[in-house]
């Protein structure tokens, strides 16, 4: 598949790259393990000092780097300077917190000295998806080198530029040459990349087959892997909810980053006794949403990123209405120039229909009808995803049965899910597993190194003694 900007809203090819050649890449993983070795003596002073000018570039070149992201996946313009400026907060919020986090954790055993030490495995390579295409980079790249390892970039073929952008991004904030490279290879090259030796570590965001192979392979070189996957994300609405925040709140999580985003609401499930209101009310709201040119400030939603994407998004929509789903709202691709798509919304689609279960990538909503608690529980899980999920609820004593009945990584009261560097991100089942952001995010490519120092007073913390206590 060629590494190529082609504009979404267009067609067009805008600018192609050559892959890397054997060669290079050699030197480039070469570059990267040869750097590791000193990287991971700086001082978390230095790594501060860099980061934190990282966060002011972003901050500084937002409009040019949201058009860059624009331009090649056809982010809103306004959602994608937004972005970047939420990379330096994500930047920041590891100067801030990074130091206190890594230090050595004591541990009781009595007489002896006992710790856990954090330090860093080395390069880590990031597989990362076109979708965020800054975000889902920094949230791996500002913990893993704030923690001393070193990145390794193998970004999504269609954003190239987005990828050159971000190794700039920290080579100008002052990291060393080496401490975060992009790798503009082909998909067929990522197994020998994890398969190397000196790699060891790898994280992916992207879709459940890519989880399966990267997985499959990581698994064979027995190194640590994190996956960020799909998801079907449930959106319960119970009748205590305010229901005007609610629909407001439902559009804005089904349609953010044109419906393309793995935490998307995209199964909205309301219970019976409000599902006519709600049904009426969310698809009013659906049909004031302008498509159109993403860099037009009016524009709510714009293209599809790729080609494929749109074919594959309609196939869902025409398997799930067959199946039974009643079709509500748009249905058909826009007859113009693009993969343009526009806001859907089906209903009551039958267990076996795409929209029952599945993810649907874009503006497509599934409308489904709970009739109590238990239900929408039920209702929920019934997907082999579970990323995050939003349940609007006033009724304490539902919150808890749902926190704790929902099977997700995420579970968000009254408000849509988002990522937070704050907050640990990650899912369950086919979802993935590990976490990103947060204590947790910094934490999983760290070798948590137990220490035991004996006392020299003697007694019971002896070897021998602590061998016939094992």
């Amino acid at each position: 598949m060629a590494i190529a900007t082609i504009d979404p809203t267009t067609g067009k090819t805008l600018r192609t790259f050559n892959a890397l050649t054997p060669a290079e890449l050699e030197l480039k993983l070469q570059l990267s393990a040869d750097t590791f070795r000193d990287y991971r003596q700086t001082s978390f002073a230095e790594r501060a000092r860099w980061m934190r000018r990282a966060a002011e570039l972003l901050d500084a070149e937002a409009e040019r780097f949201g058009r860059i992201m624009t331009e090649e996946m056809g982010k809103p313009l306004e959602a994608a300077k937004a972005e970047a400026r939420k990379c330096a907060t994500a930047c920041r919020y590891y100067v801030a917190k990074a130091e206190g986090l890594l230090k050595d954790r004591p541990i009781e055993v009595g007489g002896d000295t006992a710790f856990v030490r954090y330090q860093p495995l080395g390069p880590v390579l990031a597989i990362m998806p076109w979708n965020f295409p800054f975000w889902q980079v920094v949230r791996f790249a500002a913990p893993a080198l704030m923690a001393g390892n070193v990145g390794l970039l193998k970004h999504a073929h269609n954003v190239p530029q987005c990828a050159l952008a971000l190794e700039e991004v920290f080579l100008q904030a002052g990291f060393p040459a080496g401490s975060f490279q992009t790798l503009l290879i082909e998909t067929a090259d990522v197994n020998r990349v994890i398969e190397d030796p000196r790699v060891r570590a790898v994280t992916l965001t992207g879709s459940e087959a890519a989880g399966r192979s990267v997985g499959a392979s990581a698994g064979r070189s027995l190194k640590k892997v994190v996956l960020e996957l799909g998801g079907s994300d449930p959106f319960v609405v119970m009748p205590s909810a305010d229901l005007d925040k609610a629909v407001e709140t439902a559009v804005s999580a089904r349609l953010i980053n044109n419906g393309q985003s793995c935490i998307a609401a995209k199964r909205f499930i309301v219970a019976e006794p409000i599902a006519a209101e709600f049904e009426r009310r969310f698809v009013e709201r659906m049909k004031r949403v302008t498509v159109g040119d993403p860099t037009d400030p009016k524009t709510d939603v714009g293209p599809l990123a790729t080609e494929g994407i749109l074919k594959g998004l309609h196939a869902q929509v025409e398997q799930s209405v067959k199946a039974g789903a009643r079709l509500l709202l748009g249905g058909k691709p826009l007859e113009r120039p693009g993969n343009f798509y526009p806001p859907t919304v089906l209903a009551d689609p039958p267990p076996n229909a795409p929209a029952f279960h599945d993810e649907l990538f874009g503006p497509v909503a599934t409308l489904l009808r709970a009739r109590d608690v238990k239900h929408a529980i039920e209702l929920a899980n019934a997907t082999p995803f579970g990323l995050g999920a939003s349940v609007w609820t006033k009724d304490a004593a539902e919150q808890r049965q749902f926190i704790d009945g929902v099977e997700a990584g995420m579970v968000f009261v009254n408000e849509m899910v988002v990522s937070d560097a704050r907050l640990p991100f990650g899912g369950v089942k086919n979802s993935g597993h590990g976490r990103e952001l947060a204590d947790l995010g910094i934490h999983e490519f760290l070798n948590a190194k137990t220490v035991r120092v004996a006392s020299t007073s003697g007694g019971e913390s002896s070897p021998r003694g602590r061998a016939l206590s094992e």
